[in-house]
């Protein structure tokens, strides 16, 4: 295996960490003015006007949807040549939607590319392509232990030409955004089946559906994650057309992982750039910073927390870019176990670095916007697309699989 970038690659490093330089930095100052007052007005979840104005921008350099591999839709790359680019945007939480490369509408897209019907894809893949709408996906539900998706009990059952929908989903991100026109819903076609892997369907869901409430929005860690944000919303005798069912009935499961293969590994790759811009931080505080007669950067804890950040960000990365070059070489199924390792190992680097930074600026680290909101992020991220505990139990499985008589 060859982890070096190709030129097309380094080229478009540069392309997108100019953008960066020139465009995202600074106007960070910008976005939190926006969505604070926004949020002052009781409008939180309104787009703000500095990431639609560098939607265009990112659009007009070629910088527009780098996250799929088909070339029909997206820029052609391969996981492995996606993840450096994602790293880079990850440096600033709200900077992947202005390239088109934000979750979950990145998943979404990547299902509709995959699974959809051509009708599908000129109803909701074409607008999500021009960052004309959002999407939202709806799979985890606040009654049942979710991180078992058998145990889901939304249902999706026909009625001659129509599905009716009745469920409840919560932690569904961007549901509140006003420009989120599609949801793609699981649920239960067939409850009795007897591969329990087979009950679930996936099925797609206008926004403007009679039946489809707004519950609350879901705080993340005391933070309200505008104007992204997480909701739990209601679907009650929802209808829509046989037409929108994704694949076909009893699917599901193989559309989910389809869809989280992918996004798994895109958190993945975006959190090593929240935490190599940490460990920035970190160093650059350390310099600044007196106690006890001497720079911080002089006193052995921290030193011994610096060397640590970078071995673990180095270890995660690379990780990172073997589960890519794995799901490339030989498919998502092949490389489960890769991806299952990465997801653990990915938010526990990118917390406990972030931990360090928040450490390292003591009181200003607890009240610093992009620390705060990244620790939080990346804590959530342990949960996200499955926790921990789920991931660690499938590799030890496989692991153990490997010494018992055949």
């Amino acid at each position: 295996m060859d982890f070096a970038y190709s030129p097309k690659v380094q080229a478009l490093q540069s392309r997108l960490t100019e953008f960066m330089d020139t465009h995202i930095y600074p106007n960070e100052a910008r976005y939190e003015a926006e969505v604070g007052a926004n949020r002052a007005d009781g409008n939180a979840w309104q787009p703000t006007g500095v990431v639609e104005e560098l939607k265009q921008a990112a659009r007009a350099s070629g910088l527009w949807n780098l996250f799929l591999p088909d070339a029909e839709h997206g820029a052609g790359l391969s996981n492995l040549e996606y993840a450096p680019l994602c790293e880079i945007m990850g440096r600033v939480i709200w900077a992947p939607e202005v390239f088109n490369c934000s979750a979950p509408d990145t998943g979404n897209m990547e299902v509709l590319a995959r699974y959809g019907s051509a009708q599908q894809q000129r109803d909701w893949l074409e607008p999500l392509l021009d960052g004309r709408i959002r999407s939202c996906f709806g799979m985890t539900e606040p009654d049942v232990a979710s991180s078992d998706a058998t145990n889901i009990t939304s249902s999706i059952v026909r009625d001659g030409d129509e599905y009716v929908i009745n469920g409840r989903k919560w932690w569904s991100s961007g549901g509140s955004d006003p420009r989120c026109k599609v949801f793609i819903f699981m649920g239960k076609t067939d409850a009795g089946h007897p591969d329990r892997h087979r009950q679930q369907s996936m099925i797609l869901i206008p926004r403007d559906t009679p039946g489809v409430t707004i519950r609350r929005n879901l705080p993340l860690f005391g933070f309200d994650d505008a104007p992204h944000g997480h909701a739990e919303i209601d679907f009650e005798q929802v209808r829509v057309p046989v037409t929108n069912l994704l694949l076909g009935e009893g699917r599901g499961f193989e559309i989910a992982q389809g869809r989280l293969g992918p996004g798994r590994i895109h958190h993945c790759m975006r959190l090593i750039g929240l935490a190599e811009r940490a460990l920035e931080m970190m160093c650059r505080r350390s310099l600044q910073r007196v106690a006890f007669g001497k720079a911080l950067a002089e006193q052995g804890v921290s030193l011994e927390r610096i060397a640590e950040a970078r071995i673990l960000i180095d270890q995660a990365r690379l990780l990172v870019l073997n589960a890519a070059y794995m799901m490339d070489t030989v498919g998502n199924k092949v490389a489960a176990n890769e991806i299952a390792m990465i997801k653990v190992a990915a938010p526990a680097m990118a917390c406990k670095v972030i931990d360090w930074a928040i450490q390292m600026y003591g009181g200003a680290g607890m009240a610093d916007p992009f620390l705060a909101s990244a620790y939080a992020g990346a804590r959530a991220l342990r949960l996200a697309d499955g926790p921990d505990e789920v991931h660690r139990n499938h590799i030890g499985k496989l692991e153990l699989a490997r010494y018992k008589p055949r």
